[in-house]
């Protein structure tokens, strides 16, 4: 099988195309970072690299494919509507646009939990949860990605959209990082009472689930899945057995929620005020995100696709540590290799 994917210059997209090529698969990688995707051309890859904005650079990209597996997008919580909306829904719009054109018969879109995110707790959320309000451009976008995604299903693309919450793992300068570095700063406190419960998927179960998607049967078609491990765990005894295991003081300190959320609100207005609207240090959806339940119900991924989570959370948790107390290298030097075949 040959497929494309997209955002192959980011930790997911990239993590997949990698686990793809150990598979045997031919695989074209497509995204902006020639120089980010380069370990992948080393490894066997194809890679084109090109702005999706552009629909020609999806034609092209996705020739003589089999399948696309599309997890190229805006991600953070920072940006105008229009930024995020051109990244995650004109250029899935692209990508689809290209599927049919080309005839390429499946597109697996990497959706986001983040549409089921309103600032509330939330446990077991199935997948036709809908908050009343998204809470930012991100998870508003994401949902007007998935009803393209759907819309193209019911034109005749087999489509399936995956949800992983929290993606650990090493190449993630995201989760835990960005954490690590607020504690070395002193900056970092536990919000609220600290015992919110939350999934934290390692990505080889992303991995894992994104190639059931390419394999599954009709009857898996048309729909999103959840994907987690299904064992939601303590966010902060996590995040405190995590900085045992590399060596460093654990968090104690709390800061009360409101207090929080309202010290964002003002980061976030001053970074408005301010000339270029730089980013700020705090943000209203990561207070959320550090002090609610929030976690998935994985049932139809484990009945439709044969989703059985193959990494533990503590094990996922355990390769990022090593990963950072190997000083975070690149993924070319610290994955194990493989040939061009997969062998």
């Amino acid at each position: 099988m040959r497929i494309l994917v997209t955002g192959a210059s980011g930790f997911i997209g990239g993590r997949f195309a990698a686990y793809a090529l150990e598979r045997g698969l031919q695989v074209v990688c497509c995204g902006r970072q020639t120089a980010a995707m380069q370990w992948l051309v080393e490894r066997g890859a194809e890679c084109f690299a090109g702005d999706l904005l552009d629909v020609d650079v999806a034609l092209q990209a996705s020739a003589g494919c089999d399948a696309i597996v599309h997890c190229a997008g805006a991600v953070g919580t920072w940006g105008s509507y229009q930024h995020f909306h051109d990244a995650n829904v004109r250029v899935t719009e692209h990508v689809i646009a290209a599927a049919q054109q080309r005839r390429i018969p499946r597109l697996v879109h990497l959706s986001s939990p983040s549409i089921y995110f309103d600032g509330r707790d939330h446990r077991d959320i199935r997948e036709d949860f809908r908050p009343p309000r998204f809470f930012d451009h991100y998870g508003a976008t994401k949902y007007l990605a998935d009803q393209k995604v759907f819309a193209a299903g019911r034109q005749g693309l087999e489509v399936i959209a995956l949800r992983p919450r929290l993606v650990i793992g090493a190449g993630d300068t995201s989760v835990f990082p960005r954490l690590l570095r607020a504690h070395q700063s002193g900056r970092l406190r536990i919000i609220g009472r600290g015992e919110n419960r939350v999934d934290l998927t390692p990505v080889e179960n992303v991995n894992q689930a994104m190639m059931l998607a390419l394999q599954a049967p009709a009857s898996a078609l048309g729909r999103a899945y959840n994907i987690s491990n299904g064992q939601p765990v303590a966010f902060w005894a996590t995040f405190n057995a995590l900085l045992g295991t590399l060596g460093m003081p654990p968090l104690t300190r709390h800061m009360p929620y409101a207090l929080a959320y309202g010290l964002a609100s003002v980061a976030e207005l001053k970074a408005h005020l301010t000339p270029g609207r730089p980013e700020p240090a705090l943000f209203r959806l990561g207070m959320a995100v550090m002090a609610r339940d929030f976690n998935l119900d994985i049932s139809a991924a484990r009945d439709y696709l044969g989703y059985v989570p193959e990494v533990s959370t503590a094990e996922g948790v355990g390769r990022f540590a090593d990963w950072w107390q190997a000083g975070m290298p690149a993924l070319a030097d610290y994955l194990p290799a493989v040939d061009a075949h997969g062998s």
